[in-house]
């Protein structure tokens, strides 16, 4: 009897390690994808000054504070600070990772910074994986607040950060809306975090251009949101179709209407879904 036991349990660890492999081989191909986020209008929208009415001397050292909620390069219209990302075309399934990335269960604790050397946050929109810890610091010389406010289940805090020091914050799950950082002290320093269960996201730079590396090849689905106006891409949050090339790069590119631009801006910033 135990023989047959330990026969069927071989066999068992057998045809699952078979299926693992054969996984993994289907899921062996892999490309990147790559674009930018532009303004589709005329006349690029100037950054708006910040209301700096409180600690003046030290806020504004540097010069002026510039809102970061929307934000149009002059030269090549790019957008910054739009978040694009992969999801799978069934939106309960995970998407399958690179071996060369590191996996959810190696990312669980490490940490990523969110700093206020000087009144803003850096960077102003921030991107975990689930799993990681925030580090909420303050490099700078006054105190500050790290206001948090989280849909579901996602930490919502406001602890008191003094100068010169920093407060681990964990327990962060994927999350289909973002998260709102803000001041409680300094009115206008607002960001926002967005929370992945894959590493297949990107923020735009200063130029509105994304690279996502090492994603699966295939049918998939990429969704690019911005703060000031939403969801850039058909399908709003589900997504828009993209076809991932294996062993190349797919280009895609969104744009931001300024119809849609205008609606928003009035609007104080909160989590969109």
């Amino acid at each position: 009897m135990r023989c047959s036991v330990s026969v069927r349990l071989a066999l068992l660890s057998a045809a699952a390690l078979l299926f693992a492999s054969a996984a993994a081989k289907a899921e062996d191909k892999w490309g990147a994808v790559e674009g930018q986020v532009t303004w589709n209008g005329g006349a690029v929208p100037a950054p708006a000054p910040a209301n700096v009415d409180k600690d003046q001397a030290v806020c504004l050292k540097n010069g002026p504070i510039l809102k970061q909620d929307f934000v149009v390069n002059p030269k090549n219209k790019g957008v910054r600070w739009a978040v694009v990302w992969l999801v799978d075309e069934d939106p309960k399934k995970e998407l399958p990772i690179n071996p060369a990335l590191a996996s959810q269960a190696a990312v669980k604790g490490t940490k990523v910074v969110l700093d206020q050397p000087c009144c803003q946050f850096e960077p102003h929109i921030i991107c975990l994986r689930e799993g990681q810890v925030l580090v909420a610091k303050n490099s700078g010389t006054i105190a500050h607040n790290t206001k948090i406010d989280s849909p579901g289940d996602n930490p919502s805090m406001n602890p008191l950060i003094p100068a010169g020091t920093e407060q681990s914050i964990d327990g962060w799950k994927a999350a289909s809306a973002p998260s709102l950082v803000g001041c409680s002290i300094h009115g206008w320093m607002t960001g926002y975090i967005r929370v992945f269960n894959s590493p297949y996201f990107a923020v735009t730079d200063e130029d509105g251009k994304f690279k996502i590396d090492k994603a699966p090849a295939g049918k998939y689905r990429i969704v690019a949101w911005q703060e000031s106006v939403g969801y850039l891409n058909k399908g709003f949050k589900k997504g828009q179709p993209i076809d991932i090339k294996a062993d190349g790069v797919t280009d895609v590119n969104f744009e931001v209407k300024p119809k849609a631009a205008a609606a928003a801006a009035p609007a104080a910033p909160a989590p969109q879904p």
